[in-house]
């Protein structure tokens, strides 16, 4: 059973606020394919908390998160970061998607469709 606590902590939610005030131009663009269940029907959250960690996108009722990495996830030193943060959230069961910012403005239509095959598969395994 997992600790409820792990998910957006009290002490996270001013930091929260400001990361989706403050957005990036692909996070707001995803944002407006996820929101209100635009998507295979399915709830999103951005800028959700799991543990000490936030992360850009989550569809809590299906385990599923998307990162979306800009230049400075190329860094040896944040890729390293990234892979100790996935295998976390990986480890509560979690599947991590991680995506360029790029793509969400060149190729959309691959992203939402990775989005939907692991909704997807989510959906046969549990039902």
């Amino acid at each position: 059973m997992i600790n409820k606590n792990l998910f957006n902590r009290k002490d996270l939610k001013s930091f929260r606020s400001s990361l989706r005030n403050t957005s990036t131009s692909a996070e707001a663009e995803l944002w407006e394919e996820l929101k209100s269940k635009k998507l295979e029907g399915r709830k999103f959250r951005r800028q959700y908390s799991i543990g000490s960690y936030i992360v850009d996108f989550c569809c809590p009722s299906e385990k599923l998160i998307i990162e979306l990495d800009g230049d400075p996830h190329r860094e040896s030193q944040k890729i390293e970061k990234d892979e100790i943060r996935d295998n976390y959230l990986e480890g509560l069961g979690f599947i991590v998607l991680r995506f360029e910012n790029r793509f969400v403005f060149q190729e959309p239509e691959y992203i939402k469709s990775k989005i939907r095959k692991v909704l997807n598969k989510r959906n046969e395994s549990t039902g």
